[in-house]
């Protein structure tokens, strides 16, 4: 469901004399539908990176990127759009929404942009924030005003509102209680029994050894630095 073979990425640092620093290099890997692989290594080796490249933020320099039929590596803007809305869901570890919307709609908003039926949408919307323990007098109010716990926990509700064939999961346990980083290793689980191809960063080592199937160092990829 995910693949990448041979992929490089470098950043020019247009004001330091337009130098080059190559951060990737010979990137490969595959993931299988209803797998869970962790990305590892040290700080700096490209973890964040090579999830920005599959989600389509960061250009590739070389190689591909293949999540299902589409080589995200060379494909247009609308494609990108259309992956992003249908196919690929991405759990960042930051809540980006328009200010005022309220909270249920935020969870409920990818349901609606692939035609899902309104109430049903708000129905599944519901249901995750029951779930995630964010409280139902909260629901009709803009998740930026919330504590930085909740806006993590409304984010993974909307990251789980539809059943992405393919996800990218950010550190989803960082910093959760018990009860909800529990809630969150079930969601993990339901969407890989579902099918579910997925690649994340689990500094939480316990989380990892749960639901992750295998690892890959992403130092191997990385220029000049040891795995």
């Amino acid at each position: 469901m995910i693949e990448l073979i041979n992929v490089s990425k470098s950043f020019t640092l247009h004001n330091q004399g337009s130098a080059v620093i190559p951060v990737m290099q010979g990137a490969s890997l595959k993931v299988a539908e209803g797998e869970c692989v962790a990305l590892t290594g040290a700080s700096g080796a490209g973890k964040s990176t090579l999830m920005r490249v599959i989600y389509g933020n960061y250009l590739a320099a070389s190689g591909r990127v293949l999540v299902g039929d589409l080589d995200v590596a060379r494909a247009e803007p609308r494609e990108i759009l259309a992956l992003r809305r249908e196919t690929l869901g991405y759990v960042s570890q930051f809540l980006r929404v328009v200010p005022r919307v309220p909270t249920l709609e935020v969870v409920a908003e990818p349901l609606l942009a692939v035609g899902c039926d309104k109430q049903a949408a708000l129905d599944k919307a519901a249901g995750l924030l029951g779930r995630l323990n964010i409280p139902e007098r909260l629901w009709s109010l803009s998740p930026t005003t919330f504590s930085g716990g909740e806006q993590q926990r409304v984010n993974i509700a909307r990251g789980f509102a539809h059943d992405y064939p393919a996800m990218l999961l950010d550190e989803p346990t960082a910093s959760l209680d018990a009860q909800n980083r529990e809630t969150v290793l079930s969601l993990i689980e339901e969407a890989k029994a579902r099918g579910a191809a997925i690649v994340g960063i689990f500094h939480d080592i316990e989380a990892r050894s749960r639901v992750c199937d295998r690892e890959i160092n992403v130092s191997e990829f990385t220029p000049g630095m040891a795995a």
